[in-house]
């Protein structure tokens, strides 16, 4: 009984210094959340006064996205090429190209450097929205990273990223090391930050699914989105303790970098707790060290299952990594699609804009930051409440639910909106969508994504994670696009975008309903076995 109980104390206090990655990953998502207007005042409007910055900016804004899609095209290149045969791969990244390339020429890159409303908001969007193209970056290495230098050293070196875009991101101009203004120094900090969440959202979960015993894993991976929401509440503090009692000239010019600078007191905290926790048994067993493995394996499972768990993990890497489709596409589109869907909904156009939203209801600074704390707190209840049932309803059930209950919310939300019924009803609304998705797409997406893939192909997960990131920028960067556009807005008065979130939660329930299997209670070798026999049927 000792045994048992020291065991599971360690797996516990591993879990929780991974989850420090998760933590680091929601702080860093929420913490843009306060500081947009403040960004979009000091450095957006400066250049509606300034038509050579603006040309300079705008000339700047184009390489800037220019290279990130060239850096995001390389990678998913990669994943084709892993994907079909090399001539196929050639002819799909050929025509992807082509057409990609000429609309993006003759629709953005010939655009004249004149700060046009659409070309504000798209500034904007891609501000606040930057980090993410570093999440698909860090997100696409995250297969090699853990297979190279390891699970854990992989969340090692995201804690340094972490701590570079911290003190990078609130002073661009005292750290503006590139050939380039400060707005474009901000957003390369950004995306450096982005690396490292985007290394950790796949790593953490990834660290503590292989640590944890089958009986408790769903709810241990789940304790990584618990970090995440915790992580967001205490940036969501953070923030209102800065700006509360404060001038807005002086968020403008000061408070925003205070948001940016704290998150470098948890970036320190991981990195250094994260040398005193071990590699997994399975990184372990994949470079030959058995017995460091066993011994990992016997302090977290006690030495009657730790024999039989090596067991298990060296026959699964006994059949030696095969083609990413060797259970066929069934299992990667599942992956892929829950990524797509688990940002569609519109979960980060809530965390981002937040206070914005807030003050759209007519809310002074002060008061939209609490509403921020408000919903945060919601995230966090219902997170734990996710937590607690997940191993116990089951995967599909808690999906179901929460798509249904949040496309409700989302379409009673536009309809608030459009009927400028705001106030109490459209923060009841938000909070009730905020409670649905940390029931259930919120935790239990990472669940499924760290259970479905056989080890065989588990760097598939790369692949998936880094779809979830690319979904998060499409829809973090066009909401301004869509809720600042002055037609959009004279017709729905802000509605629209929500129904639309809405219409991508009724899909995802029917998604769930139809394709996804339910994982709960088996071990990582049975999802594998579980894949052949529907791949043979």
């Amino acid at each position: 009984m000792a045994s048992t109980q020291t065991s599971q104390k360690s797996v516990y206090m591993i879990t929780v210094v991974a989850s420090l990655g998760g933590l680091l990953f929601g702080y860093d998502t929420a913490v843009i959340s306060g500081a947009v207007g403040a960004l979009e005042t000091y450095f957006i409007s400066t250049l509606e006064n300034n038509p050579t910055l603006a040309a300079n900016s705008i000339l700047q804004f184009k390489v800037m996205i220019s290279l990130c899609i060239l850096a995001v095209g390389l990678l998913f290149g990669s994943f084709i090429l892993k994907f079909f045969k090399r001539s196929t791969a050639y002819i799909i990244i050929g025509a992807i190209l082509f057409l990609g390339g000429a609309i993006y020429y003759f629709q953005f890159l010939t655009l004249p450097g004149v700060l046009t409303e659409n070309l504000r908001n798209s500034i904007l969007g891609f501000m606040i929205s930057s980090a993410l193209v570093g999440c698909i970056i860090g997100a696409s290495m995250g297969d090699k990273a853990a297979n190279s230098i390891g699970r854990r050293n992989g969340l090692i070196l995201s804690a340094f990223l972490f701590l570079i875009s911290a003190c990078g991101s609130s002073y661009p101009e005292i750290m503006n090391i590139f050939p380039a203004n400060d707005l474009t120094a901000f957003i390369i900090y950004r995306i450096i930050g982005g690396i490292g969440v985007g290394l950790a959202s796949m790593l953490a979960p990834m660290y503590i699914a292989e640590m944890a015993p089958a009986n408790i894993r769903g709810k241990l991976v789940s304790f990584n989105q618990f970090a995440i929401v915790t992580g967001m509440l205490i940036v969501y503090f953070v923030n209102y303790f800065i700006v509360s009692g404060q001038t807005l000239t002086w968020i403008n010019e000061t408070g925003w970098r205070y948001m940016f600078l704290s998150e470098g007191i948890p970036a320190l905290i991981f990195l250094l707790f994260l040398f005193f926790v071990p590699k997994t048994p399975r990184f372990q067993t994949m470079k030959g060290n058995e017995k460091n493995a066993m011994d990992v394996l016997t302090k977290l499972n006690g030495p009657e299952r730790a024999s039989q768990i090596l067991a298990d993990i060296k026959a699964s890497f006994s059949r030696t990594r095969s083609h990413w489709l060797s259970f066929g596409w069934g299992v990667v589109l599942i992956g892929i699609v829950l990524s797509i869907f688990q940002q569609f909904v519109g979960i980060n156009v809530v965390l981002y804009y937040a206070p914005e939203i807030f003050r759209g209801m007519g809310m002074e600074t002060d008061a939209s930051m609490l509403q921020t704390i408000i919903v945060g707190a919601i995230n966090m209840l219902f997170t734990v409440l996710a937590i607690m049932t997940v191993d116990k309803f089951g995967r599909k059930k808690l999906m179901m639910i929460g798509s249904a209950v949040m496309a409700i919310s989302m379409i009673g939300l536009g309809f608030a909106l459009y009927l400028e019924t705001e106030g109490l009803p459209a923060l009841l609304l938000m909070l009730l969508y905020i409670a649905a998705f940390a029931m259930s797409w919120g935790p239990v997406t990472w669940v499924l994504l760290s259970e479905i893939f056989p080890n065989k192909i588990r760097g598939v997960m790369a692949v998936a994670v880094a779809v979830q990131w690319l979904a998060n920028l499409m829809v973090s960067w066009t909401f301004p696009m869509m809720n600042n556009n002055s037609a959009l807005v004279e017709h729905f008065n802000h509605g629209f975008s929500y129904w639309i979130y809405g219409v991508m939660a009724i899909l995802s329930g029917l998604f769930i309903w139809k394709y996804v299997p339910e994982t709960k209670g088996r071990t990582l070798e049975d999802m594998e076995n579980l894949w052949i026999r529907k791949k043979q049927d």
